[in-house]
C-alpha cells in the first residue's frame, strides 16, 4: 500500500466507527472500575481492620464474648467443612460420572434439572428444611451432623455439574482405546477418564470448599452456636463457626465486638482467597500441561 493511501483522510464511516470503538472501550473501563473498586475497598477494609485485631489469644481462647478469641469458631468451621466435604465429594463426583458416562437419557436429564434447580435455591431454605427434618424430625438438635449434611446438600450439585463438564472434555478416543484393550467400564472410568479429568474435578472440589467455608444462613438453623469447643458428639451438641461471629458481633455497639467480627471476617476471606488461588493455579497447570 502506498504512502498516499495510508495518509488519505478517513471516511465519515471510518471516523464514526473509531469514535464508537473508543466510547465502547471507555465504557468498558468504567464498568470494570465500578466492579473492581468496591471489591478492593472491601478487601482493604477487612484486611486492615482484621489484621489490627489479631493477637495470640484469638487462637487460644474460645468466643465467650468481645474479649474472647476464635478458637472454638475456627475449630467448628474446620469440622463442618471437613465432614461436609467427606459426604459431598463421593456423592457429587459419583453423580458427575453417571451424568457424563450414562446420563444421555431421561433420568440424566431429570438429575440435571434437579441439580440446576438446587444450585439456584437460596441456602437459607436448605437450612430451614434441615431444621424441620433433622433438628426437629430426627430430634438431633443443633449439631455438627445436621450442619455438615446441610452444607453437603448445598455443594453436591456444584460438584456434580463441574465433574460432568470436566469428564466431557476427555476425548472419546481415550475411552475407545481403553475398551479396545479389553478394559471394563470401571477400569475405563477410574483408570483412564477420571485421572485425565482430575484437574477439573479438583477445581470443582475447591470451589465447593470455598462455598462451604463462607456459608452462614443454613448453619444458623442447624449448627446453632456454642461457646465451647467440640466435645466429640455429632448430635445434640451445637458447634461454633466463624461466620456466626461476623453476623453477631458486627451488630454490637462496642469497638471490641467489631474488632472480633473483622478478625473472623479476615480469616474467612483469607481461606476463600487461598482456595481461589489454588483453583487458578490448578487451571493454569491444566492448560499448560
Amino acid at each position: 500500500m502506498s504512502a498516499s493511501a495510508l495518509n488519505a483522510p478517513r471516511s465519515a464511516l471510518e471516523t464514526r466507527r473509531l469514535i464508537t470503538s473508543r466510547i465502547g472501550w471507555v465504557l468498558c473501563g468504567i464498568g470494570l472500575a465500578l466492579v473492581i473498586a468496591p471489591l478492593l475497598d472491601i478487601v482493604a477494609v477487612v484486611a486492615w481492620r482484621g489484621l489490627s485485631a489479631f493477637s495470640p489469644h484469638l487462637f487460644t481462647e474460645n468466643t465467650t464474648g468481645p474479649n474472647g478469641g476464635l478458637l472454638n469458631a475456627i475449630e467448628g468451621t474446620l469440622l463442618i467443612t471437613i465432614f461436609a466435604m467427606v459426604i459431598a465429594v463421593p456423592l457429587g463426583v459419583g453423580a458427575g460420572i453417571h451424568l457424563s458416562e450414562y446420563g444421555k437419557n431421561r433420568l440424566g436429564s431429570a438429575i440435571r434439572f434437579m441439580s440446576d434447580t438446587l444450585t439456584g435455591t437460596p441456602s437459607i431454605i436448605l437450612g430451614y428444611f434441615s431444621y424441620i427434618v433433622l433438628i426437629i424430625g430426627f430430634g438431633w438438635g443443633f449439631s455438627l451432623a445436621a450442619a455438615a449434611i446441610t452444607i453437603a446438600i448445598l455443594i453436591v450439585p456444584y460438584l456434580a455439574r463441574i465433574t460432568e463438564l470436566a469428564l466431557q472434555q476427555v476425548p472419546n478416543s481415550m475411552r475407545e482405546a481403553a475398551y479396545a484393550l479389553g478394559a471394563g467400564d470401571a477400569a475405563v472410568i477410574f483408570k483412564v477418564v477420571l485421572p485425565a479429568a482430575s484437574s477439573g474435578v479438583l477445581t470443582g472440589a475447591l470451589l465447593a470448599l470455598a462455598i462451604s467455608v463462607g456459608e452462614t444462613a443454613p448453619l444458623i438453623y442447624t449448627a446453632g452456636w456454642s461457646n465451647y469447643g467440640w466435645d466429640g458428639r455429632f448430635t445434640h451438641e451445637p458447634v461454633a463457626y466463624l461466620t456466626y461471629v461476623i453476623w453477631t458481633f458486627i451488630d454490637q455497639p462496642d469497638a471490641k465486638s467489631h474488632a472480633l467480627a473483622f478478625a473472623a471476617a479476615f480469616l474467612v476471606m483469607l481461606v476463600v482467597l487461598a482456595i481461589n488461588i489454588g483453583v487458578r493455579l490448578t487451571l493454569r497447570r491444566r492448560d499448560h500441561g
